[in-house]
């Protein structure tokens, strides 16, 4: 037979899709690309955006920041280098309305702006609240405010109208539709009020111990200019040792939201990796099956004279162009699935993206080609190894288990791909080793399970079609354990989709409760205390959080002096840079769980220190710690760490004294409470105590609430596609020996045995792996989801005690369905036809 090889695989490559015999492989290969390439894409996308509008975000290609206002030697520099410059001031105050229009007050992060704001960017005003917007050049004119529409609907204000800052009275002129520099939407809980430089000193608001943040924000058009005056200032930041100075970077969100984010991101990724997973176990089965019924054209191949080389080469082409066929469906489904996701996350990415490159297509049918190529072609080849003799004798040339190598070195590749894809270690860690682990471990329990059938069926007690099912998962063992393995990993993935949709999303959603604290107020002086408290309990506030408030600066640690310039971690040093936020009380806070040492209330000289900050700084426990508090210096001992929820919306403090009091330093008072629907309250409370800062959450949290449910659309969009995986996972498990059912069954019904009974013999078999499969996946799925909760997530969670028996009752139904539809027409077809099929 002189056919070469491209030849023969095309050939068999045609006769097999029209048969029909490559579409679960198919249906796997793309599945799984479509999944990752989707987020792949959408990743992509959304860093090239970053990166694209940074120096917009930033308002400028270099910002540098400083507390204290001195930066003249930055600027002439930047003067020296001819390169463009711009100083802003900002910081949070109060905006009032006059008496005469009902003298409300609402916080406002005030931006004071000079000739030549925005370098980088465009602003947009508009001439009411919600009218469109244009582009503008300009800036305020002295004696104008220009602000968000926000602030107009808080204190019942129109453009025309005098907003009262401080000591000055401005006329609201413009309201601000679109502001380059401000971050990505969730930089700042207060609405924006802009006003001209000169207008500053008129309003009395700066003072020694005002948070104002100077920002000097730098632009050029020769790059490498702006990068030669980047690394001077990076220098000069570095050598001159004085806190308060820093280089900002992009930094698109309040930590909650970049939390919210990262966690729905991780979610994706997930998501993705399971059906990943789930598709290698489907191909891997699928392929076997293939092989299996390719064993006797390869027998005949081999009787023409076809050499082995020449048939391996054959089958290799065939997959090969299958996996890429499939891996390009795979990239176009999932470029199309992106798209779903710049939908429902609408409003948290910009619809604007620049187009991704061509990475996501490259490691799509990358991934896909591995993907076939690792698990679903080593049983393939054997099929150039089947001998001239299986025409004769059937009972020779089955395809054999995998060598260990050859499966390692696919795993092993395999999973390192997917490791790269998680972009998470832990995450990446969790779920391929916790699969990889868990197929092992079904496999082991699946075997000692038919071990223990055959053993305890008797067959003289137990009904004829118990007696049955048990000998034919006992006649071939091999196959049992793969069935029961291959059904458990797929259940293990949809049993932990449906935990992560209920007690993981749950927990998410508990994490920022909608009932949250509403109202942060801070700035309460001491002789203030007992009337606030009062004033809120009149209201019928209860449960709120109170806590005093000391401004400290960490100075030394162990006896040695702390300094920035000690460390080389960017968040260690601006820490240092800054006063921290301390606290005292008997009890621990709500939300905070002790991860070493031990919080003994009363204990005059200790410290806790929350865990990632004292990583951060490298501070231990026993560590001896002194703090600088309004030059007061304050000496503890740090005892106990603990584990802050940040995402919870409560009052929260890095480091606390145990503590009912710290004497001889200056302290005020803060409050976190929910606040009565009663209409007014802020503005009484703030008419009472008018130099009180009370913060509104109310928009801040039911953003939170929008981009949780907007970021679980998402994930329970890509859901689907591991849905689909964990179903032709399941479709092909069972399907896996339909032909050496067919033949045991023709046997049985030429020696008399009824359909009835078989169908009961059937409905057995795959109800009993259904149960085993669905129990063991349940059991292995909550420890999985433990895991992730605690070292991915980072929720507290417990699944429930029926958990696994629900698994097993889902097993058992979906095993029956899947042999329903797959398995339906093996008690169907004529007894003659199985037989003479099993005999050529």
């Amino acid at each position: 037979m002189t056919m070469s090889f491209w030849q023969l695989g095309w050939r068999t490559l045609w006769r097999d899709a029209r048969a029909g015999e490559l579409r679960l492989l198919w249906v796997a290969v793309t599945l799984a690309v479509a999944a990752l390439t989707s987020v792949a894409f959408f990743a992509n996308r959304l860093e090239a955006g970053l990166q694209r509008d940074a120096r917009q975000l930033l308002g400028g290609d270099v910002v540098i920041a400083s507390d204290d206002g001195q930066l003249q030697r930055f600027v002439d520099q930047a003067q020296a280098l001819g390169l463009r410059h711009v100083t802003t001031l900002v910081f949070p105050t109060m905006g009032r309305a006059t008496e005469a229009r009902g003298g409300m007050a609402k916080l406002v992060a005030l931006k004071a702006v000079d000739q030549g704001y925005p370098l980088r960017g465009r602003l947009q005003v508009a001439d009411a609240a919600g009218a469109a917007g244009r582009v503008t050049a300009e800036i305020p004119a002295p004696g104008q405010a220009w602000v968000d529409a926000a602030l107009l609907s808080a204190l019942e204000l129109q453009v025309g109208d005098t907003l009262l800052l401080g000591d000055a009275s401005l006329r609201i002129a413009q309201v601000i539709t679109a502001e380059p520099d401000r971050g990505g939407g969730f930089m700042s809980f207060a609405p924006r009020v802009m006003i001209h430089a000169q207008d500053l000193a008129a309003t009395g608001l700066v003072q020694p111990a005002s948070r104002i943040t100077w920002r000097l924000a730098v632009a050029g058009e020769d790059a490498q200019t702006v990068a030669r005056y980047a690394a001077w200032a990076q220098a000069q930041i570095g050598e001159g040792r004085r806190a308060g100075l820093r280089l900002e970077s992009l930094d698109s969100g309040s930590p909650e939201m970049r939390r919210t984010l990262e966690r729905g991101e991780k979610f994706l990724s997930l998501v993705a990796l399971l059906a990943a997973l789930l598709s290698a176990v489907a191909v891997a089965l699928a392929a076997r099956a293939f092989a299996q019924g390719h064993l006797d054209v390869a027998a005949m191949l081999r009787v023409l004279g076809l050499p082995q080389r020449r048939i391996a080469a054959a089958y290799a082409l065939e997959f090969a162009v299958v996996g890429l066929l499939a891996s390009l469906l795979g990239v176009a489904l999932g470029w199309g699935v992106h798209h779903a996701f710049v939908w429902l996350l609408a409003g948290l990415v910009a619809d604007s993206l620049p187009p991704p490159n061509l990475w996501p297509v490259g490691f799509g049918v990358g991934m896909g080609m591995t993907l076939l190529l690792a698990f679903g072609l080593p049983p393939v080849l054997q099929l150039a190894q089947v001998p001239p003799l299986r025409v004769l004798r059937r009972d020779v040339g089955a395809i054999k288990p995998l060598s260990a190598g050859v499966l390692g070195v696919g795993v092993l590749g395999f999973g390192a791909l997917l490791m790269v894809v998680s972009r998470d270690p832990r995450l990446g860690g969790i779920a391929v080793g916790g699969f990889a682990a868990a197929a092992l471990l079904f496999a082991a329990l699946a075997w000692v399970a038919v071990w223990l059938l055959r053993r305890l069926v008797r067959e003289n007690a137990a009904p004829r079609w118990l007696i049955l099912a048990t000998r034919q998962l006992a006649a071939r063992p091999g196959y049992a354990v793969v069935q029961v393995s291959s059904l458990a990993v797929g259940l293990l993935a949809l049993v932990l989709l449906v935990l992560l949709r209920t007690d993981l999303v749950s927990s998410w959603r508990q994490a920022t409760p909608a009932h949250a604290p509403n109202r942060f107020v801070i700035n309460i002086m001491p002789d203030q205390a007992q009337a606030f408290r009062s004033h809120l309990e009149q209201a019928g506030v209860q449960g709120y959080d109170w806590f005093p408030m000391i401004r400290g600066r960490l100075v030394e640690v162990n006896g040695q002096a702390v300094r920035p310039e000690n460390y080389t971690d960017d968040r260690a040093q601006r820490m240092l840079d800054r006063e921290f936020n301390l606290s005292n009380a008997l009890a621990m806070p709500d939300k905070n769980t002790v991860t070493a040492g031990q919080w003994v209330a009363g204990e005059a000289d200790g410290a806790s220190v929350e865990d990632g900050i004292a990583q951060t700084l490298g501070l231990h426990l026993g560590d001896t710690l002194v703090f600088d508090i309004g030059g007061v210096r304050h000496s503890a001992r740090l005892t106990s760490l603990r584990k802050v929820d940040w995402g919870s919306m409560r009052a929260n403090f890095f480091i606390m004294f145990p503590v009912a009091s710290v004497p001889d330093v200056p302290t005020t008072y803060m409050a976190a409470y929910r606040a009565p629907a009663q209409a007014g309250f802020d503005n009484a409370l703030l008419r009472q105590f008018p130099n009180i800062t009370n913060v509104d959450l109310d928009s801040t949290i039911a953003q939170v609430q929008r981009v949780l449910d907007q970021v679980i659309r998402a994930v329970e969009f890509l859901f689907a596609f591991t849905l689909a995986a964990g179903l032709v996972v399941l479709f092909a498990a069972v399907t896996a020996t339909r032909e050496e059912r067919a033949r045991e069954y023709a046997i049985m019904r030429a020696l008399g045995a009824q359909s009835r009974l078989l169908r009961q013999v059937q409905r057995a078999e795959l109800a009993g792996v259904g149960l085993l499969a669905g129990f063991l996946a349940s059991c292995v799925a909550m420890l999985v989801g433990w895991a992730l909760a605690r070292w991915v997530f980072e929720f507290a969670w417990t699944a429930v005690w029926w958990v696994p028996l629900a698994g097993a009752l889902a097993g058992a139904v979906l095993a029956l369905g899947a042999g329903w539809w797959g398995l339906r027409e093996v008690l169907q077809r004529p007894v003659m036809h199985s037989l003479r099929a099993a005999a050529e």
